[in-house]
């Protein structure tokens, strides 16, 4: 098995163990689709944090269930922030518990002798939240993940010829003439379909970030 499948295969235990937690919700579709739309964004970030497998997926549920807490007292206010950025002081919180958590795992099996050695507290070695720099990977996780939501979308509206053109040109990165080629076209089609299909992808882009502030939510609440 492929580090992939291995993901995809974790990513489903996650979602099956976190929605059964949340199944005393009357909106379960709707974290169903939150779930599916957001942890890739979550884990890769509590990754790039580092974090081990099972401490990322840990984040993942955490993450989600502070957001169920707290999302039913949100008010949307522009004026105040994005929901991006609230949704990455969540996951930054949960990383600094999860590094947390190792720490108490190494204190308890005998590394306090090793701490007073090195003469630095076990406080001192947590994560302050505010220190950990996941701004850039959060940034380009976070248009990944509008992008594929975005193409998602596009797939569905799109002209069926059009959307196979992009998608070997601009997503699979083929020459214009071997998608040419390949599809009995001319270049000039190629060109053309993509050009319609991306500015199809800038409108959905731009909807879906729209969507995602009104539908959740900010407030100035702690996230922790």
């Amino acid at each position: 098995m492929n580090s992939t499948e291995r993901r995809n295969q974790s990513s489903s235990a996650t979602r099956r163990s976190l929605l059964s937690r949340l199944k005393q919700s009357n909106a379960q579709e709707s974290w169903r689709e939150f779930f599916d739309t957001y942890w890739r964004l979550i884990y890769a970030t509590a990754l790039n944090a580092g974090l081990t497998d099972s401490e990322a997926q840990e984040v993942v549920q955490e993450s989600i269930l502070t957001v169920v807490k707290k999302i039913r007292s949100f008010r949307y206010d522009p004026a105040i922030g994005s929901f991006k950025g609230w949704l990455l002081t969540i996951v930054r919180w949960r990383i600094v518990d999860q590094f947390r958590k190792r720490q108490q795992q190494i204190d308890s099996s005998g590394a306090r002798r090793a701490t007073r050695t090195s003469g630095t507290a076990t406080l001192e070695r947590i994560p302050d939240p505010a220190a950990i720099n996941l701004d850039a990977v959060w940034e380009e996780e976070w248009q990944r993940t509008l992008f594929a939501a975005a193409l998602s979308r596009v797939k569905r509206q799109a002209n069926a010829r059009h959307y196979q053109m992009f998608d070997l040109y601009a997503v699979k990165s083929w020459s214009v003439d071997k998608v040419a080629e390949t599809l009995g076209v001319s270049t000039a089609q190629v060109r053309l379909a993509k050009h319609r299909v991306t500015a199809l992808m800038r409108r959905e882009v731009a909807r879906l970030e729209k969507e995602e502030e009104k539908r959740w939510g900010f407030t100035r609440a702690m996230a922790h």
